[in-house]
């Protein structure tokens, strides 16, 4: 699933040079990428109804991955570490993951995560997932619980999307400078509570209700505004 993705440029992407973002090269970039964006995100939403377990948890420990590292290099990390994800131990993970930045301490989050969803919920990440009806508590769960290793609400929100569940911000470094360059955030750092996400949140929903852009697609357009592509 992820390696399709990963196309033929490298696994880093490429960081365009600085180019302030305005309203209308927002709109513009809209205009000519909405049909892409739209694809991804269908693409995600078919994720959501067709994985299986064990493919949620690659999207999952995608994200545990992606946190202070790179998509593309996160993505690379799911596929070394495929063949032991299941039962390998943390020294495994982390050699076949040895690339990363911070592989001992991911292969430690994704081991540590593995084995409780395996404990409490009998692996049935979906099941689970789906049983938590309210928007705000299925990223708590996420979040909130100590278990889950390495997901704060950003990478909550990103998995989330990923498999399809709509209406989250996703306020990751390159999305936050782009809303502070459009004057809809003061502060382009990432916000350290539940309070300050959300209200940084609301600010994100008013704002893309204002131009007539969903909010999923928006994250999208941001992202691939600073990185040059529409990824994940």
């Amino acid at each position: 699933m992820l390696m399709a993705l990963l196309g033929e440029e490298g696994w880093q992407v490429k960081m365009r040079s600085y180019e302030p973002l305005t309203l209308s090269k927002l709109i513009s970039l809209y205009n000519s990428r909405r049909e892409e964006i739209m694809r991804k995100l269908k693409e995600f939403e078919e994720v959501g109804r067709s994985a299986s377990d064990l493919e949620l948890f690659e999207e999952l420990v995608f994200c545990i991955c992606a946190a202070g590292y790179s998509a593309r290099g996160a993505m690379r990390s799911v596929e070394a570490i495929k063949p032991v994800l299941m039962d390998g131990d943390v020294n495994e993970i982390a050699q076949m993951m040895s690339f990363h930045r911070y592989a001992k301490s991911r292969a430690g989050y994704i081991v540590h995560t593995r084995e409780y969803l395996k404990r409490e919920f009998g692996f049935k990440l979906k099941e689970k997932l789906s049983s938590i009806t309210d928007h705000y508590e299925r990223r708590d769960f996420l979040a909130l619980d100590r278990n889950i290793k390495g997901i704060g609400y950003k990478e909550a929100s990103h998995f989330l999307r990923n498999i399809g569940y709509k209406g989250y911000a996703i306020l990751d470094r390159h999305v936050l400078r782009c809303l502070n360059e459009l004057g809809v955030l003061k502060d382009e750092r990432q916000p350290k509570t539940k309070r300050q996400y959300i209200e940084a949140e609301e600010r994100v929903k008013e704002f893309s209700q204002r131009i007539g852009i969903s909010i999923d697609e928006l994250d999208l357009l941001l992202w691939s505004f600073r990185t040059g592509e529409v990824l994940k």
